[in-house]
């Protein structure tokens, strides 16, 4: 967001590989006339450069004076899909944002290490200011095992079709790239004292149904910690992580359960957790988020 509403919360991932897609537009205009292109008409802009890839993001990707986090995020995996073609499954990533992501940015991936199972890829995204966003991702292939717990089930929520919108008129441009129901919880800027959400989240438009389309939508939120003021407030995120718990990640229409709580806020920064469920239930993904808050 930017500065004069819920400010700059974040989104983050994308990988072309799948074939198949949640939406069937291209790009669409909203109601003050913007136009939006959708995130898989967007990331075929990503062109390779030698080992560097570059891509300019258009406006409505954008969140205050930098790119969207997520879309960042989900630059820097799918540069990593595209260098490295037989990597395994992504089963883990972190990315920090180091600074504002604009102009056109150019974007190298690098292999760190390559085991028998794992690799773990580091990517760097740069803009007009140099370095913005450094990932770290773990690619791994599954393995027998005799250790197994199963994650925690989705809470228990109202049909989608009795849900109300999650974003009002003060959310950013680039959330109109998402449909977003509210699911339970608290609201931003709610003044209540449990800053915790849960909503049904995802693309409006094509994405690919992949893990980097699942990436781009999970960081698509305002921080649980907005739950607690009731004043608009500039927020940047420091750094994001996610977990993916399966390979198998599919759900119905596209939509996501995601469960958003704020463990902690003081001193200007917020720590929160994060649990991603397909529409039958399943977990599919756990994330950590640590936002600077400026108020």
């Amino acid at each position: 967001m930017t500065d004069e509403n819920f400010s700059r919360f974040d989104v983050h991932t994308v990988s072309l590989r799948s074939a198949h897609f949640a939406g069937s537009v291209e790009d669409h205009e909203t109601s003050n006339g913007a136009i939006m292109i959708d995130l898989l008409t967007l990331l075929t802009g990503l062109r390779a450069d030698g080992e560097t890839y570059q891509i300019a993001v258009s406006e409505d990707w954008l969140q205050g004076r930098t790119t969207f986090g997520g879309l960042s995020a989900a630059i820097c995996v799918e540069s990593a899909l595209r260098q490295y073609a037989d990597l395994p499954p992504l089963r883990s990533a972190q990315f920090t944002f180091v600074g504002p992501a604009t102009g056109l940015l150019s974007v190298r991936p690098a292999i760190l290490r390559q085991g028998s199972s794992t690799t773990f890829v580091g990517v760097d995204l740069c803009g007009a200011a140099g370095l913005a966003t450094r990932a770290t991702l773990c690619f791994g292939s599954a393995r027998s095992s005799a250790i197994h717990h199963p994650p925690v089930m989705a809470p228990q929520t109202p049909d989608r079709e009795l849900c109300q919108p999650f974003f009002d008129s003060r959310a950013p441009l680039v959330t109109q790239h998402f449909d977003c129901l509210r699911a339970g919880g608290a609201l931003p800027l709610d003044g209540s004292p449990n800053p915790n959400y849960q909503v049904w989240l995802r693309h409006r438009g094509s994405a690919p149904q992949s893990i980097t389309g699942l990436v781009a939508v999970a960081d698509a939120l305002p921080p649980a910690a907005l739950v607690l003021s009731k004043t608009i407030a500039p927020l940047s995120t420091v750094s994001w992580m996610i977990d993916v718990l399966t390979d198998q990640l599919e759900t119905s229409d596209g939509w996501w359960l995601i469960e958003a709580s704020a463990d902690n806020a003081a001193d200007g920064y917020s720590s929160q957790a994060m649990t991603i469920w397909n529409a039958s239930g399943r977990a599919v993904a756990h994330a950590r988020q640590d936002i600077a808050i400026f108020i």
